[in-house]
């Protein structure tokens, strides 16, 4: 059986979604994707481990498959969004663990990253 964790409904969206919605913000994106991955993330790991967390949640929960705010929502018109979708869809969500994640080094993943920004572009 697959272990999974009841995860508010806005840290999810906040995967899925280009839209921060999480009650605690940062916090709550950096424990859903460590716990989805099973790994300690660095905040310059997070948009990586997002990328592959985003499809595998959809897969979890296809309601989430379209669902996101209007582009361009000022603060409390998130937040009016995502409380409906909260009331239509619930307030937190069953999520498995990522199967198949690449753990990678911190550090070197950093330096990887600083070389590709450094590298001459052509013209």
């Amino acid at each position: 059986m697959t272990e999974t964790r009841s995860v508010p409904l806005a840290d999810v969206l906040s995967v899925t979604t280009p839209n921060l919605l999480s009650a605690r913000h940062m916090d709550g994106l950096t424990d859903l994707l460590n716990w989805m991955t099973g790994d300690e993330l660095e905040a310059w790991q997070l948009p990586r481990a997002a990328d592959e967390c985003a499809p595998a949640l959809i897969a979890q929960h296809p309601v989430l498959n379209g669902l996101a705010p209007p582009p361009g929502c000022s603060t409390p018109a998130l937040r009016v969004w995502l409380a409906s979708a909260e009331r239509q869809h619930g307030t937190h969500l069953e999520v498995a663990r990522l199967s198949g994640w690449v753990h990678q080094d911190p550090v070197q993943e950093f330096r990887d990253r600083v070389e590709l920004v450094n590298l001459p572009t052509t013209p």
